[in-house]
């Protein structure tokens, strides 16, 4: 499997990105947000964490007008496998690639800590190594992670199971950290080719740094 990983001015989490999927044995190429083209045998791409423009006007407002957007937009339609973490959730939220929209933390506060979540669907790529119900432990680390959608929406992700990821304690019982619509961690699209999450598992890739849940989150991707 070969991953391009998109760089915006402000991206600070590619770099993590890319160690993680040479953990895992993969090859991987850094896009430049201005190129126009992805390269012809990329099979993921993978919009990293970070603050893209520095989070101006609002997360992801202006990344969504990059130049490599418009291949990836193409890319996605056509079956293609896009992942997006922190603000590249953001990002295919303001894209209209998944539904809904990111507002600030309950809190109004930056969180960043480990924090576990619940498999509500395995269904898909991303999570397949998984079993429904099982709880893991990853990195969160963002100011704007408080997941909305309306009424409407929700009940349409509920319909197709596309929510993938929610909150919750170790024990699995809900613990929202940023008052996320039900607890919303991570979402994909009705194809589940496209998915989204706020969590970082990039960086839970080894045991010694706190948890490796994010190496079976991963492989998913590779088969």
């Amino acid at each position: 499997m070969k991953a391009a990983i998109i760089v915006y001015p402000g991206t600070n989490c590619e770099n993590d990105t890319q160690y993680a999927f040479n953990l895992l044995g993969q090859d991987v190429v850094m896009l430049w947000h201005k190129e126009e083209k992805l390269p012809k045998d990329i099979d993921l791409v993978v919009l990293p964490g970070g603050f893209s423009y520095g989070d101006y006007l609002r997360c992801a407002a202006i990344a969504k007008f990059a130049p490599i957007m418009k291949d990836v937009i193409d890319f996605a339609g056509n079956g293609g496998l896009v992942l997006g973490i922190c603000n590249g959730f953001q990002i295919l939220l303001e894209l209209k690639l998944l539904p809904g929209a990111m507002i600030k933390n309950k809190n109004v506060h930056f969180i960043s800590k480990y924090q576990h979540l619940k498999v509500t669907d395995n269904n898909n790529r991303f999570l397949k190594h998984f079993k429904t119900g099982d709880i893991l432990n990853v990195p969160i680390a963002h100011g704007e992670g408080n997941y909305f959608i309306d009424e409407a929406g929700l009940k349409e992700l509920k319909k197709n199971n596309q929510i993938l990821l929610t909150y919750c304690d170790e024990n699995g019982n809900e613990d929202n950290p940023n008052g996320s619509m039900e607890s919303i961690a991570g979402i994909c699209n009705k194809n589940r080719n496209i998915f989204g999450l706020m969590p970082h598992p990039e960086r839970a890739m080894e045991k010694i740094l706190g948890s490796d849940d994010g190496v079976k989150m991963l492989r998913g991707f590779i088969g």
